[in-house]
């Protein structure tokens, strides 16, 4: 076990990754000997060469165009997008390639071997273009997997998981704990499951669920309702495609109450899916309306941040409210 934080921990993934096979292969806008904008691939050009972990030029849609390419070919690209906003330009080649590669052959080829990594989430004063989550986008469409860890630990397992899974996967870093989170993490190599969900937390009272940086804000939420005697289950999603429906929904069971927390705008956030699921496989047993605690439905802002952000101080607020329906 080594002290990391959340970069180490993905750095740590991408050496094991790349040492293992020999055509993993790590590139992206100045993923080089830079090492990327918060320097998550330090040292790889220097341990694997220039033609194994190297730059790219400024088109996100050439970029994961390559990457397709690559795996298509039986290569392990994984490809950084910078920043998570500025995924868009390569939304067709992810949705309409990626996606659909293995589905339009008939199996006959695939791009399965494809891992996307990009830095999401706010917290780090970026304003409208530096901060957004756009994982509800990519949640709608099927052929993908789309992965956010909350920690170092996660990080490496969920990262490792997915580099080696036979499905393209996008992976979703919360880039405000790069540096602020940090915890023990395996040296070794090891696997955390895709799509399931972890019960952080056993409660009795109301269900509490997030992924991400948003798993902190939840949690210092239920420890202020403990205080209350409120007993919270607090529930990492880990995996937004596919989700795991039982484990919630086995929770929801047991307390009656869901509240479900994301750093993404209200309307139409993958939240809703949540909600939606939830209300049908839970209807008798639920005791008041599914909670959603979320960003709001503007921009990103930059001098509103803190008003902007669904902290663990709106989540409380909601959980009493849904405790007292």
């Amino acid at each position: 076990m080594a002290q990391m934080n959340l970069l180490h921990a993905i750095n740590n993934a991408l050496e094991i990754a790349m040492t293992e096979n020999e055509r993993a292969v790590c590139f992206g806008e100045d993923v080089g000997h830079f090492g990327g904008v918060f320097r998550a691939t330090s040292g790889l050009q220097e341990k694997f060469g220039k033609s194994r972990c190297f730059n790219t030029p400024l088109v996100e849609q050439g970029v994961i165009g390559f990457a397709n390419g690559l795996a298509a070919q039986g290569s392990v690209p994984i490809a950084e997008i910078q920043f998570a906003d500025y995924i868009f330009p390569a939304f067709d080649q992810i949705v309409n390639e990626s996606a659909k590669f293995r589905y339009r052959s008939g199996n006959e080829f695939d791009v399965g071997n494809l891992t996307i990594r990009t830095p999401y989430g706010g917290g780090i004063a970026g304003g409208l273009y530096h901060s957004q989550s756009p994982e509800a986008y990519f949640a709608h469409t099927p052929g993908l997997k789309v992965v956010v860890p909350r920690n170092p630990y996660q990080a490496k397992g969920l990262l490792l998981a997915s580099i080696r899974d036979n499905n393209p996967v996008i992976f979703f870093e919360p880039k405000r704990l790069y540096r602020a989170s940090v915890g023990e993490v395996p040296t070794e190599d090891y696997q955390l499951p895709l799509g399931k969900a972890e019960v952080v937390t056993q409660g009795s009272d109301i269900t509490l669920l997030a992924w991400g940086a948003q798993m902190e804000i939840i949690e210092k939420a239920a420890e202020m309702a403990g205080a209350d005697g409120i007993s919270c289950e607090v529930i990492d999603l880990r995996t937004i495609l596919p989700w795991d429906i039982e484990t919630v929904a086995n929770s929801v069971t047991k307390t009656g109450r869901l509240l479900v927390s994301q750093e993404a705008p209200l309307t139409a956030g993958f939240a809703s899916e949540i909600a939606a699921t939830i209300q049908k496989e839970c209807f008798l047993h639920l005791e008041s309306p599914i909670a959603r605690v979320c960003g709001m439905d503007t921009p990103y802002p930059l001098s509103l941040e803190k008003e902007y952000v669904a902290d663990h101080l709106k989540v409380y607020e909601a959980i009493k409210q849904s405790i007292n329906y």
